[in-house]
């Protein structure tokens, strides 16, 4: 498998994405083994761009890491910066469709709320005339024009 190439722009728009995000596996002392591979490919398959932490002080050993995982997983390498790697795979087809789908269907729906919350029961209006109880809401509240101080004129400038 090939690392996939990216353009500048795509590149640039993806550091941003991946600036908030915690590194998603962390390689052990022993490197890159067949079970740290398999993990990036499930995180990348669930996620799409990910951080990667690797170990040990050898720059050259790490970016040696880095190309083979990404050699490895037809993965792009958006960024390496010391031990952290940013990969990105575009989504899966189907994944990515049940994700749009996921988002849609949380629109829809209507919020959970706790078992202990009250039921939402509409106010009635108060009959005209009719004192109100309790304290008075928003529409209840009659705003008044307020002034400012006048500006201080004269003296020195602090």
């Amino acid at each position: 498998m090939a690392e996939l190439i990216m353009s500048a722009k795509e590149r640039q728009q993806l550091k941003g994405e991946a600036h908030k995000l915690n590194p998603v596996v962390l390689m052990g002392a022993e490197g890159l083994t067949d079970a740290v591979v398999q993990e990036v490919d499930r995180a990348l398959a669930a996620h799409g761009l990910i951080k990667v932490r690797a170990p040990g002080d050898d720059r050259a050993q790490r970016e040696q890491i880095f190309a083979d995982l990404a050699e490895r997983l037809s993965a792009a390498r958006v960024q390496a910066i010391g031990k952290i790697l940013v990969l990105f795979r575009p989504l899966p087809e189907d994944a990515a469709d049940k994700a749009a789908g996921k988002a849609t269907a949380k629109s829809t729906t209507a919020p959970a709320r706790s078992p202990k919350a009250p039921a939402q029961v509409p106010k009635k209006t108060a009959a005209a005339g009719a004192p109100q109880r309790g304290k008075p809401g928003r529409s209840d509240i009659r705003s008044t024009s307020r002034t400012t101080a006048p500006r201080r004129t004269g003296g020195r400038a602090r």
